[in-house]
């Protein structure tokens, strides 16, 4: 799995131990308690991202769709 998280932040040249290093840093930072909530405002802000881009790309198709009629 954290093979995986490191993909997919672009991340490759960082090891084992320097996720580790992080993880403990955000547990001491933020506190046990308060990672769920970060993790769940995250997870909303990426849903939120998404179905902007997917309104937006709608628009586009329909804008395109409108064109050839027109045309």
């Amino acid at each position: 799995m954290m093979l995986t998280i490191c993909k997919m932040l672009f991340l490759q040249g960082i090891g084992m131990p320097e996720i580790i290093l992080i993880l403990l840093l955000v547990v001491f930072l933020f506190g046990a308690k308060k990672i769920p909530d970060l993790a769940r405002g995250l997870g909303r802000g990426i849903r939120e991202f998404k179905d902007a881009s997917k309104e937006v790309k709608k628009e586009i198709e329909d804008g395109l769709k409108d064109d050839t009629k027109n045309a």
